[in-house]
Order: C-alpha cells, then structure tokens, then sequence
C-alpha cells in the first residue's frame, strides 16, 4: 500500500500524475487491462510521446501500481491488487468530498514509536498526512472520525497498532479560537492554494454540450489530475475551523459541474479509440 501512496507525490500536470489519472478512470472500465498501445495512444491525446508514456509506465510498474502483462501476444498492463483497492478508495473521496458538521466527532491518534522503529514512524507521519490528518503534536494527530477505519488501516499496514492508542471525541477545546488551531493543526494555505489553483485552470464553459473528443478526453483528464489530491488533503473541516474566504466550496461546487458535463463524453472518447486500436490490429 506504501507504494501506492508513493505516487500521490507525483506533481500534477506530470506525465507520471496524468498517466494514473488516466489508469484510475478507465483501466477498470477497459475489463481491467490495457495494451501499451492502446495506453500510448490515449497518452498522446494529452500531448505526450510514446517514449516518454513508455517510461512513465515503468515507473508505475515499480511503484506497485500495475503490472506488466501479455494478452494473446500483445503486451499491456493490469492493476495490482493494492492499486485496485486504493482506487476503489479513491473514487469513494474523490466524487465524494468530504465535509463535517459541527456535531460530527474527531479521531485522536497518540502513538510512541521507539527510535529503533523511526522509519515506520515516518512512514506512519506520512500516511497519515497524505489521508488529511492534521498535527496537534509530534506523537497526537487529529482527524474526522470519518476517517477512522483507513486510520486502522495504515497502523495494521505498519504493525504500529500495538504502539497506538484512539480517542473519539466531540470538537476540542482550545485555548484561543479553533481557526488558529486548524491553522495551525493542518498547512490550511497550501490545501487553499491548491483548491485556487484548480478553479484558476478548470474553469470552464460549462452548460454547452460536450462532445466526445480528444479535446473533451483532454480537459476531463488534466482538471481529475489537478483535482484528485484534494480530497485527500483536505480534511473537509466546519466552517468555525475555516478561515474566512474559504475557497473549498466554489472549488467542490466546480468539480461537480465539470464531472456532470465532460465524464461521460471523455468515456465515450476513450471506448471509441480502444474499438479502433483493436481494429486496426486485427485488419
């Protein structure tokens, strides 16, 4: 799983970032397998070479996320079993952002790990940041209760849960005002950068018919790959935790629009151009 969460780094707009976008939307919905082909010419709609997909789908291939794999002598790639189920995660948080209430409970996460385990300490930090948990302290992370059972996950993942304790609890506490504390808890001004940078470069016309096309198959992909690491750093937190101005909902509201207007043609695109890679390889 470790190495499946290892490509939540890749920048987006990165060939390696388009190209998990383009396996997380249509992989499965190809029957689970694609050939290089067919992947090589869905990659050149988004302006990338055969060489430079090649190479990014060897990186994938070693991070854990697919796997190479000969159909009737034509080469291609399947998913790995950790990479499926991170996508089937993924697609849960993805079209479904999450937003608490001000009555929904948090999940507190003490943990003491022995320097001779530093380096799962790390991982744990990490994973941790990567599902949108925030930092009270070095050893006491916060989060929805939402979260709590992909919590469990990551400390079974890495043996920790021995090292590990959970509180369930209403909202904290605090000494001044709970914004400067979910300032302070999460890198509110990255996750708000990122939401600006998504409505600076998708928005679009929306309300015209979207035509399948390698245009439509294009912008669909680019906006999911900018759009995909949102969810999970953001936490979704109510809005007495939210510093003003809060670009989350024009951001969210945005993705809907966009996902209601160019899915299903981008889809549409991507069935038409397997038919006919197939085709031209049996005529």
């Amino acid at each position: 799983m470790s190495a499946v969460l290892d490509d939540m780094d890749s920048r987006p707009g990165s060939t390696t970032s388009l190209l998990r976008t383009v396996i997380g939307l249509y992989l499965r919905d190809a029957g689970g397998w694609v050939s290089a082909r067919d992947m090589v010419t869905l990659m050149e709609a988004l302006g990338t070479s055969g060489t430079v997909t090649r190479t990014a789908l060897g990186r994938l291939r070693k991070k854990d996320v697919v796997l190479q794999e000969t159909r009737d002598g034509v080469p291609g790639f399947t998913l790995t079993e950790g990479a499926a189920t991170m996508l089937a995660r993924g697609d849960r948080r993805i079209y479904n952002p999450r937003n608490m209430s001000e009555s929904d409970p948090w999940c507190l996460i003490s943990f003491s790990i022995p320097e001779t385990e530093r380096e799962k300490r790390h991982q744990l930090r990490r994973r941790l940041h990567w599902i949108g948990c925030g930092t009270v302290a070095a050893g006491l992370w916060i989060c929805p209760d939402s979260l709590r059972v992909e919590v469990e996950e990551i400390l079974a993942d890495l043996d920790l849960r021995a090292m590990a304790t959970i509180f369930v609890t209403a909202t904290p506490l605090v000494g001044g005002s709970l914004q400067d504390a979910a300032s302070k808890w999460w890198d509110l001004d990255a996750v708000a950068e990122l939401h600006r940078d998504f409505i600076s470069n998708c928005d679009l016309p929306i309300g015209l018919s979207v035509e399948p096309s390698p245009e439509a198959f294009a912008t669909y992909v680019q906006c999911i790959d900018r759009w995909r690491i949102i969810p999970y750093l953001d936490p979704g937190l109510p809005s007495a935790f939210l510093p003003v101005e809060w670009p989350g909902a024009e951001g969210t509201a945005l993705f809907g629009r966009i996902v209601a207007a160019y899915a299903e043609p981008s889809a549409v695109f991507v069935r038409k151009t397997l038919r006919e890679t197939v085709g031209a390889a049996v005529s």
